[in-house]
C-alpha cells in the first residue's frame, strides 16, 4: 500500500501552539496509472467558435478526464469521456463543506503546430499540496500529467492558433463522499476540463486600478491562502463587487496593523522601485506566512529576473505605508500583478486610505511599465516556443 504524508512540503510536522503534532497520513492505495486510461470518444463533436468570439471559460472541448478514488481501494482507472455533467449525490461533502481545490494552466500551439504546456509539473505539485491541505488523497503527479497529455492529444484541434490564444486547462479535485458531516472524505474525484480562450488584453495592455481593502481579509497565517482551494474565492466575490462599484478593477488584499500587502484578486503582486536603501529592487511579498498563493507565473518572474542580475530581486514584507511613502517620494517605478490568465497585469492606481496613488506607466505605449513589458515578452516567447526553454513541455 502507498502512504503519503499530508503535510506542508517544507515541514515534517505541524506545530499547534506549543504542541508538536505528528503528520497526518491518508492511505492512498492504488495510484493513478496513465497506461490504464480508458477512452470513450464523443459521437457528437461540438462546433468550435472562431477565435474572435472566444471568451474566458464559456466554451469547452469535446472531452474531459475523470479519475475516482475510494478509501481502501485507491485510484481507479482514468477515464476520458465526452464532456458533460458529473452525476453526484446531493450529500457529497464538496457541495456542503468546500472540500474542493483546483488548478489553472494553459496549453499553447507554436508556429509549427505543436502543443506546449508551461511548467505542468508545478501545477501538479500545487494541486497535490491543496489536496493534502483538505485531507484528500494525493496522486502521482507525472501520471496525472500523462493523462492530461492524452486528453490534449484527443482534443488537439481545440487548441486555438495565434499569439495570445490558448487552451485553458482546469484540473479539479473534489470530495464525492455522500455524507452530511465534517470529516475526512471516503471518496474523491479528480477531473480535468478544457476551454479555448483568447488574449486577456486583445488590444494591448489595459492597466488596472486597485483598491487596498482594509475592511475584508482574504487570508491569514495558518489559514488556506497558500492553497488553491475554492473556499478562498467565494468570500471575495462581495468585496470584488464593492470595489467595482467604487470604480476599481480588483482588491489589493492587505493584512495586519501595518497593512502588509498579500496579493491582488487572483494575482500575485510585484513592486519595482528604489527601496529604502537606495537600491533598484523588484519585490514581492513572501510565501512564509502561508497567506499567499505560490503562483507559477510569480515563481517564473522571480527566476528570470534573478537570472538577469540587473537589480535586486526580493521576497519580503511590503506594507502599504511603505508603498504610499515611496509613491510620494517618486521612488516607485512600476507595479504589476502576475498570473496564468494575463501573465502580467500593469497597475495604474492604488487606492489607499482615501488616496489614489498614481503608479508610473513608462512602457512603449504608456499602458505598462518597461519591466512588465519585458517580462511578458520573455514568458510568452517561452510559452509559444519562440524561445526554447525547459519550462515549455511539448505534447508529443
Amino acid at each position: 500500500m502507498l502512504f503519503r504524508a499530508l503535510q506542508r512540503p517544507t515541514r515534517a510536522a505541524v506545530t499547534l501552539g506549543r504542541r508538536h503534532v505528528a503528520p497526518i497520513t491518508v492511505e492512498v492505495g492504488h495510484d493513478i496509472k496513465a497506461a490504464n486510461i480508458e477512452i470513450h470518444r464523443t459521437d457528437a463533436p461540438k462546433a468550435k467558435l472562431p477565435n474572435e468570439k472566444l471568451t474566458f471559460g464559456t466554451s469547452f472541448t469535446d472531452h474531459m478526464l475523470e479519475v475516482d478514488w475510494e478509501r481502501g481501494h485507491g485510484w481507479k482507472n482514468p477515464v476520458i469521456r465526452p464532456y458533460g455533467p458529473i452525476p453526484m449525490d446531493p450529500a457529497s461533502s464538496c457541495l456542503h463543506y468546500a472540500l474542493q481545490c483546483f488548478e489553472g494552466m494553459k496549453a499553447y500551439k507554436d508556429a509549427k503546430g505543436k502543443i506546449r504546456l508551461f511548467r505542468p509539473d508545478m501545477n501538479m505539485k500545487r494541486l497535490n499540496s491543496s489536496m493534502q491541505r483538505l485531507l484528500l488523497p494525493q496522486f502521482d503527479e507525472d501520471q496525472l500529467t500523462e493523462c492530461l497529455k492524452e486528453l490534449l492529444r484527443l482534443d488537439h484541434d481545440w487548441v486555438p492558433e495565434g499569439d495570445g490564444y490558448s487552451l485553458y486547462i482546469r484540473p479539479t479535485g473534489i470530495s464525492t463522499h455522500p455524507h452530511i458531516g465534517v470529516g475526512a472524505s471516503q471518496n474523491a474525484k479528480i477531473f480535468i476540463i478544457m476551454s479555448p480562450v483568447g488574449p486577456y488584453y486583445p488590444e494591448g495592455f489595459n492597466p488596472v486600478k486597485l483598491y487596498a481593502n482594509d475592511k475584508y481579509i482574504r487570508a491569514w497565517p495558518g489559514g488556506t491562502g497558500g492553497y488553491k482551494v475554492g473556499a478562498n474565492y467565494a468570500p471575495g466575490i462581495l468585496p470584488q463587487a464593492a470595489a467595482g462599484q467604487k470604480g476599481y478593477s480588483q482588491n489589493l488584499w492587505i493584512f495586519g496593523p501595518e497593512h502588509h500587502v498579500t496579493e491582488v484578486g487572483t494575482m500575485n503582486l510585484f513592486v519595482h522601485w528604489i527601496n529604502e536603501d537606495g537600491e533598484e529592487e523588484l519585490a514581492t511579498p513572501p510565501l512564509s506566512r502561508g497567506d499567499i498563493l505560490p503562483g507559477i507565473t510569480r515563481d517564473s518572474i522571480l527566476a528570470l529576473t534573478r537570472e538577469w542580475k540587473e537589480f535586486k530581486v526580493s521576497e519580503r514584507d511590503l506594507s502599504m505605508k511603505q508603498i504610499q511613502k515611496a509613491v510620494h517620494e517618486g521612488k516607485v517605478l512600476e507595479v504589476f500583478g502576475s498570473g496564468t490568465a494575463a501573465i502580467v497585469s500593469p497597475v495604474s492606481t492604488i487606492s489607499y486610505m482615501d488616496e489614489d496613488l498614481s503608479i508610473p506607466l513608462t512602457g512603449t505605449d504608456g499602458k505598462a511599465g518597461k519591466l512588465a513589458e519585458r517580462v511578458w515578452k520573455k514568458l510568452t516567447d517561452i510559452q509559444y516556443g519562440r524561445v526554447e526553454h525547459p519550462w515549455s513541455v511539448i505534447v508529443e
